[in-house]
């Protein structure tokens, strides 16, 4: 499989078990900490594709703000991964292995391929989604089955 579908494929899974995560926090008695991490999720994806777009203002996003109220976080979670769909749909994968370069937090320059950094955004999101799950369970909600391989194997008998 080339990178370019894999990157596509990692983020429609994402998408798809983020979604289903959002109906579980939506249950929830103290949504704050659920609120708080994904928002930080689709601000991670506003503020990587600014800076892979070279954008001059990359710098004024924050990666903790806006902080989203739940009815607004699935149309955010939206409007930030399409730009990202469509980048790694317009790219080849020798465009998406070629670094771009962004200015850090401490004013340096930094270069990373695209694909990396959308690797990045997926592993960060499987992380940051583990820590909902547990804010989920500890309120006794019971929490999904939200692993990969869920998605993917068949009862056979």
């Amino acid at each position: 499989m080339e990178m370019k579908q894999h990157l596509i494929d990692t983020f429609k899974f994402n998408d798809v078990i983020n979604k289903k995560l959002l109906e579980k926090i939506a249950e929830l008695p103290d949504k704050t900490e659920s609120i708080k991490l994904f928002s930080h999720l689709i601000n991670c994806q506003y503020k990587w594709m600014a800076r892979v777009n070279n954008d001059p203002k990359h710098h004024e996003l924050s990666w903790w703000e806006p902080l989203y109220n739940i009815g607004e976080l699935e149309s955010q979670w939206d409007k930030s991964l399409q730009p990202w769909l469509h980048y790694i749909q317009s790219k080849a994968d020798e465009e998406l292995a070629t670094e771009v370069q962004f200015i850090g937090l401490d004013g340096n320059t930094y270069a990373a391929a695209p694909q990396d950094i959308a690797l990045q955004l997926n592993y960060h999101s499987i992380h940051h989604r583990a820590q909902i799950q547990s804010f989920i369970r500890k309120q006794g909600v019971e929490a999904d089955f939200v692993d990969y391989i869920g998605t993917k194997y068949k009862k056979l008998s």
